[in-house]
């Protein structure tokens, strides 16, 4: 996997703080009884394609939601390019995926704490006592 550049960086960084705001605006931050932001953005070595991660909190259908982002992607699109005109060449396509590091934290969560109560519980004892 190659590293990034510092002009993908620059341009990943301004497309982030952009469609934050835009988002705010378009009332995308509060969907579906949950809670999404931009959790990164990774734009390709030609920027001509942007990967916006999306992470959604409590969101009751995720896949649902990622629909609502791609029907209106021509619209957050043209918002973008309105802003970053003067910066940019091109207004690189954008393409949403759903960030899942927050579920797998949960999961993780969870299950150290499951370890946690079997290791504290009363058959933890009685094993080691009879060893």
């Amino acid at each position: 996997m190659t590293t990034e550049t510092k002009r993908q960086k620059q341009v990943a960084g301004l497309i982030n703080e952009e469609l934050n705001d835009i988002f705010r605006r378009m009332g995308l931050t509060m969907m579906d009884g949950g809670m999404i932001s931009i959790s990164s953005v990774k734009i390709t070595p030609d920027l001509f394609e942007a990967r916006v991660y999306l992470s959604m909190f409590q969101v009751k259908d995720t896949q649902a939601t990622l629909l609502k982002f791609e029907e209106k992607n021509k619209e957050i699109r043209k918002e973008l390019g309105t802003r970053v005109r003067h910066q940019l060449r091109s207004i690189p396509e954008l393409k949403f995926f759903i960030d899942d590091t927050l579920d797998y934290v949960f999961k993780m969560e969870e299950l150290f704490e499951k370890i946690k109560k079997e290791e504290e519980g009363p058959d933890a004892t009685n094993t080691s006592e009879t060893k």
